[in-house]
Order: structure tokens, then sequence, then C-alpha cells
């Protein structure tokens, strides 16, 4: 399981993992998941990013590698 950013920028930004779901259209339990380390889908990635308002080129940063 690999170590990100996810939960740091998600409460940098002051968002829940409710709201983060929401915004991405994924479940609050995927969001707890990939913040655990967990892997996901490229497409789920994406639709995170995009709802934390990053560019698709900043995966590496959040996600780690």
């Amino acid at each position: 399981m690999a170590k990100n950013l996810l939960r740091k920028t998600r409460e940098a930004l002051l968002l829940s993992k409710s709201e983060l779901a929401r915004e991405a259209d994924v479940s609050p339990i995927t969001i707890a998941r990939i913040e655990q380390g967990m892997p996901c889908r490229m497409a789920t990635k994406r639709k995170i990013l995009l709802a934390l308002g990053y560019s698709l080129t900043d995966a590496e940063k959040i996600f780690g590698q």
C-alpha cells in the first residue's frame, strides 16, 4: 500500500470525505480506502484530482507513484 497525500490535501482544503466524494462522484468509502493507501483506478484518480481543483499532471503529487 503506497502512501499518498490525499488526506492532507483534502484537509488543507477543509473538505470532509463526504464532501470530496460528492464532488468527485465516488463513494466516501472509496475516499477512505485511497487515503489508507489502497489502489484505485485511473478514472477515480482523475475524478478526485478535478474535484480538488488540480490538473491531471498533478496526480503524482497527490497519489505518489
